[in-house]
């Protein structure tokens, strides 16, 4: 690990006067479960980190603009017990399917919805776009886990965010501060992630100085929701392919829903035309095969992963199904 300086803001203004030193190569501690992993290895390098614990705001869950809204440095832990997400559902399953204690307890939101890629290569030092000599290496190599959509570019690997697809389900949006402490922005979340085509681009709008402070989701009112990770083993695993739901049923048929697929590209994908297919449906188990066959009907698997696309198809059929009340979302 290289030298670097270390800097604990009390406000969000004198955090963004941090970030902004050093010609911005600086970087943002929330939890610290991955940044720690990424400078050891060398493949973070700031000259200063700048630790955000020490800031009230950032860790509140309040009522907000007719919504909720939640900061950057909330804890899983405190997630999964406050009342104020009772009805967010989909985010409480992220939060049971992450079964390793030390991550619910230092983990934060914030920092999940900016951790950067699992794959290999760029764990490696190839870089997110993990190119040598002008050749992909996941293309010529190992890429069970990378993309089955959105990987005809450069990049081929899958957003690691456990929250995101949830989020996004839910119309979340979130609040970007700086690099002036009076600029600050509320982004969609769903436009928020960015695939990037050269070497030098990130995975996020995010831009040198700037952080995520808050997230904000709409009110829950009649909507039911579920997140179906597909996890290889129990315990400390990232998700092989991920869905989630959010549906309003009136009557006994779908008046509103919203399916977005996750760790299955570079970002979260919304399933327009599978949810769209369930309006003015019950949704039945058959309901729920259609969308989730219209999901996945345009994935582009890469040479080793094609197993993908079925696991994509589950997670699809049982987040709708498991948003209804279907034990583990059916069979």
């Amino acid at each position: 690990m290289r030298p670097f300086e270390y800097a604990r803001p009390d406000t969000e203004a004198e955090a963004l006067e941090m970030l902004n030193d050093h010609g911005g190569n600086t970087a943002v501690l929330a939890g610290g479960t991955d940044l720690i992993s990424l400078m050891k290895r060398e493949l973070v390098t700031p000259d200063r980190v700048v630790d955000l614990k020490n800031v009230p705001s950032l860790s509140e869950i309040r009522e907000e603009d007719g919504g909720v809204r939640i900061g950057s440095l909330v804890t899983l832990d405190e997630m999964q017990k406050h009342p104020l997400l009772n009805n967010y559902q989909s985010l409480r399953h992220v939060i049971d399917g992450i079964r390793a204690i030390q991550i619910q307890h230092m983990g934060t939101l914030g920092g999940d919805l900016c951790h950067l890629p699992n794959c290999w290569y760029f764990r490696s030092g190839y870089g997110l776009l993990a190119i040598e000599r002008g050749v992909s290496l996941v293309e010529a190599g190992d890429n069970r886990y990378h993309a089955i959509f959105g990987n005809q570019g450069a990049a081929k690997f899958v957003s690691a965010s456990r929250f995101a697809p949830g989020l996004v389900a839910w119309g979340a949006r979130v609040e970007v501060i700086g690099p002036n402490p009076q600029q600050s922005e509320s982004i969609p979340l769903e436009h928020f992630y960015i695939t990037p085509k050269l070497s030098n681009q990130g995975v996020t709008v995010l831009k040198p100085g700037q952080l995520i402070s808050h997230i904000w989701l709409p009110v829950a009112r009649q909507q039911q929701s579920a997140t179906y990770e597909v996890l290889q083993m129990e315990g400390l695993d990232w998700p092989l392919a991920a869905a989630a739901s959010c549906v309003e049923i009136e009557g006994g048929v779908v008046q509103s829903a919203k399916i977005v697929m996750g760790h299955v590209a570079p970002t979260p994908i919304v399933a327009t035309a599978a949810a769209t297919i369930l309006l003015g449906n019950a949704l039945t188990v058959d309901a729920a095969n259609l969308a989730a066959d219209i999901a996945v009907s345009q994935a582009t698997p890469l040479s080793n992963n094609g197993y993908k696309v079925q696991l994509a198809r589950t997670a699809v059929k049982r987040s709708l199904l498991k948003a209804i009340g279907h034990p583990e979302g059916g069979i």
